[in-house]
């Protein structure tokens, strides 16, 4: 077979896990202090050993979104004299993308009439000639640097006033005034909701030029999966109050009874409070264990001394939880301030983000890194967004988003909230997909698994290389049993994917 793509709790010192101070000593056990510092020094000391090797990633983002050989395709460079303001273009008819250009004009808002740049391609030897700078257009849309274009500040203080009167607001008010203020965002065309693909389109298309001028009817690249499988999937559970808290064993019952893995994560602050009984009682079930903002109070990343504060005590509880993943309340985030983040992974940015109080999305279904961070996107829509917004209760839209990113062989990333879980017909649509998540998987070769499992893969694929040994193309790197050897190959003027699985012969792509 084949796969064608186209183009507060306020509660005693004594029954919260209290944060490891600089000056003062912890209420932890002594025994409890020793496991926490000597976990976090082996987390301090992989996450050192993890930023060294990433150091030296591919660069090319072609090249580093496929991982083929070197030297099998030209290189993508910009062309001369890129002009200095950046703006909105297209590069064919679909895909639309943010940046500067050596040709035609660029506008600074993405809805109207956009120059097509894919006529102004050059082929010199062995470098392809873009109108734009490939790296810079691809950081400009995982990072959500388009939106800067934008005039945003209008909104962000709707946002901090919300915020601000937020404990003050009945509940009955909070939803329908949450609902007025993201009816206009869902207008918006991009990034193209309920999925944007425009970083994978992107890459295929480039994939396909380069093939094309170096003659080649077929690629080597080391496939996006372990064991050949078409997609992944993550299960993420937020636990944002009490009530989710207690919630969160039956919740874990019914994530083993249908096979799929998760993990939780914690408000450390105010919220309700946070022991290592707690933690333990978790962790102990095979479920993993993540931060969740500082207090969930949407103020993280009001400003950047603010954010400096705050991140040092998000780090220690890092430390304190033995946690490798972050994810920011109500997905607020500013991607250029995570380098201060001691984690190494996070969840904060979703691919499109009409339905969230902040707008933006990072375009893609695939892992990216931000510097040292390699971000997991969130590529679904939030139980809460379907749930209480959509007012929903069906899987339509979910199954949609499913067909999607598995169609570009991307991450399928869930966020419920126990919270929310707890009401019957919430619980009966959750139920209901994991029965699909459980069909996917053996009849798709999904690969459901936890967030610090995609974390270990992709930074390990990331290192590997592919090596010709006798005439056959071969793995080389941490992790190669489980890697496999892909071919892209030319079909129709489209590309074609191929990976020989040990579990479903050959998986089309």
């Amino acid at each position: 077979m084949a796969w064608t793509l186209g183009f507060s709790a306020n509660v005693p010192d004594s029954e919260t896990m209290s944060l490891p101070s600089r000056s003062s000593t912890s209420t932890a056990s002594t025994r409890d202090r020793i496991d926490i510092l000597d976990g976090g020094a082996t987390l301090s000391l992989q996450h050192a050993e993890t930023t060294k090797r990433t150091r030296a990633r591919v660069t090319d983002p072609v090249r580093q979104y496929f991982c083929y050989p070197s030297n099998q395709i030209a290189s993508f460079e910009p062309g001369s004299s890129v002009a200095s303001d950046p703006g909105y273009f297209r590069f064919g008819p679909a895909l639309v993308c943010y940046g500067k250009t050596s040709a035609g004009y660029r506008s600074k808002i993405h809805d109207q009439r956009l120059y097509d740049t894919a006529d102004d391609i050059a082929i010199q030897h062995d470098t392809i000639r873009l109108p734009f700078d490939l790296r810079e257009v691809v950081t400009n849309l995982t990072h959500e640097r388009y939106l800067e274009s934008s005039t945003g500040e209008p909104g962000k203080l709707l946002r901090q006033l919300y915020y601000a009167l937020r404990p003050m607001l009945p509940t009955p008010l909070r939803s329908p005034l949450q609902r007025l203020y993201l009816t206009n965002k869902a207008k918006c065309s991009f990034p193209a909701w309920p999925v944007d693909t425009t970083v994978d389109e992107l890459m295929t298309k480039l994939l396909l030029l380069g093939m094309k001028t170096a003659g080649l009817d077929s690629l080597p690249f080391i496939w996006f999966w372990p064991d050949g499988a078409s997609a992944c999937s993550i299960m993420t559970h937020d636990v944002e109050a009490e009530g989710g808290k207690q919630f969160c064993s039956a919740l874990m019952d019914i994530d083993e009874q249908f096979g799929v893995p998760a993990s939780f994560q914690i408000v450390p602050e105010q919220r309700y409070a946070v022991t290592l009984e707690f933690i333990d009682s978790i962790r102990c079930r095979s479920f993993e264990i993540n931060v969740q903002d500082l207090n969930h109070d949407g103020r993280l990343f009001w400003d950047y001394e603010r954010f400096k504060h705050r991140v040092q005590r998000i780090n220690d509880y890092g430390r304190q939880f033995k946690a490798l993943g972050f994810r920011s309340g109500i997905l607020y985030r500013r991607q250029e301030w995570f380098d201060l983040l001691d984690f190494q992974y996070d969840m904060s940015v979703p691919n499109v983000g009409h339905f969230d109080p902040q707008r933006g999305g990072c375009c893609t279904v695939m892992p990216y890194f931000i510097g040292k961070i390699l971000e997991l996107p969130v590529t679904t829509s939030q139980d809460h967004t379907v749930f209480h917004y959509l007012k929903r209760y069906s899987l339509d839209l979910w199954r949609s988003q499913i067909e999607s990113i598995i169609g570009k062989h991307g991450l399928i990333s869930f966020i419920f909230h126990p919270d929310y879980l707890r009401e019957r017909r919430a619980m009966a649509s959750y139920k209901e997909l994991l029965v699909e998540l459980q069909r996917l998987r053996s009849t798709k070769n999904l690969w459901i698994t936890q967030p610090s499992d995609v974390n270990k893969w992709w930074r390990n694929r990331a290192e590997m290389r592919l090596a010709l040994r006798n005439g056959k193309w071969t793995i080389e790197g941490r992790d190669k049993e489980r890697a496999c050897v892909a071919f892209a190959a030319l079909e129709d003027d489209k590309i074609v994917y191929t990976v020989p699985s040990r579990a479903a012969g050959l998986v089309p792509a």
